[in-house]
């Protein structure tokens, strides 16, 4: 009898179906399964040593293996964060193996693995985009002015259930309270441009230093925001602003591509210049205007439709993964 059972497992082993798939990454583990006989699964669970079943979980967890990527400083983006690796957890997918025996199949129980260097090891460097493995892009949206188009382009988002980064120039934060905590209420992310969009290259240490405090004090004692990203007005910066701002707990961070929405162009010509520009990693760039009011939707369709997940600076430069299966 007991030989028999073992038979049963054995043929088992050899029926196992193609193992489905979740975006590059295996999120379920096939326990044999008899395709003649229905308690074959029981005797196998009953009949197998616990190390036996744990090493089986050990090898399937060997194909599925990403490593992950560590931040680093290139000669022309400057730093790019890293990006989390991902492996099974053997000992919880085999804990919620042995837990439920009557499974034709278990999900795998997944972890992610943080890269040795990350950003805040890179020092004092700017950031113009994420990681090319993430499929994630930015809205940075920097406001010093343009009020009628802020509320238009929150009903688009909203409507798409995309979140942008709003950069406030904290002279128009001071006047603005109620705008910014309508943008804050619709779920957005508020950071630090400054107080009075000055080119910081040009400003001597004290008035730099001060430029960001004062604009990092009103997001917290207004909003209560812990401000984490400085963006200089205009893009305009020397390494002495990014370690003032780095000294004050912020990253210093650019675009990749820009609407140049300043300009008036065209809608159709910011949407055209977008979508064939983004990649995964992209910040892009804009203002509350009238130029990319109308362009948003068809911004957001257009990276969209390239696989490319729209999300805030903080979502877009973390080393988080889009890509882990729900367990």
């Amino acid at each position: 009898m007991q030989h028999k059972k073992w038979a049963v497992v054995i043929a088992s082993t050899l029926a196992v179906v193609t193992i489905g798939q979740a975006t590059g990454i295996t999120n379920h583990f096939p326990l044999y399964r008899s395709v003649n006989t229905e308690d074959a699964f029981d005797m196998y669970v009953n009949a197998v040593p616990e190390d036996e079943l744990k090493k089986q979980i050990e090898e399937k967890a060997a194909e599925y293996k990403v490593p992950p990527i560590d931040a680093k400083v290139d000669r022309v983006w400057k730093a790019i964060p890293g990006y989390n690796g991902i492996e099974v957890d053997v000992q919880a997918t085999y804990l919620q193996a042995r837990s439920n025996p009557n499974a034709v199949s278990i999900p795998l129980v997944y972890k992610q693995i943080p890269p040795k260097v990350s950003l805040d090891d890179l020092g004092a460097q700017p950031i113009y985009r994420g990681n090319p493995e993430k499929k994630m892009a930015s809205f940075m949206i920097n406001v010093a002015w343009g009020n009628e188009y802020i509320v238009p382009m929150l009903d688009i988002l909203d409507e798409y259930k995309v979140k942008a980064t709003f950069f406030l120039d904290g002279s128009w934060l001071k006047k603005n309270e109620q705008m910014a905590k309508e943008i804050q209420k619709r779920g957005h992310e508020l950071e630090n441009h400054a107080y009075s969009h000055p080119n910081m290259s040009q400003l001597t240490s004290e008035r730099a230093e001060l430029e960001i405090s004062k604009t990092k004090s009103l997001l917290h004692e207004m909003l209560g925001v812990e401000n984490k990203w400085f963006a200089p007005p205009s893009g305009d910066y020397d390494q002495e602003t990014v370690e003032l701002a780095r000294q004050q707990g912020l990253k210093t961070v650019l675009w990749t591509i820009d609407t140049v929405d300043w300009k008036k162009p065209s809608p159709d010509s910011v949407v055209a210049k977008i979508t064939k520009g983004v990649e995964p990693g992209s910040l892009i760039l804009m203002h509350p205007t009238a130029s990319s009011a109308a362009a948003m939707r068809g911004m957001i369709e257009g990276i969209t439709q390239k696989g490319i997940k729209l999300g805030t600076v903080s979502e877009t430069l973390s080393s988080e993964r889009l890509d882990v299966p729900e367990s």
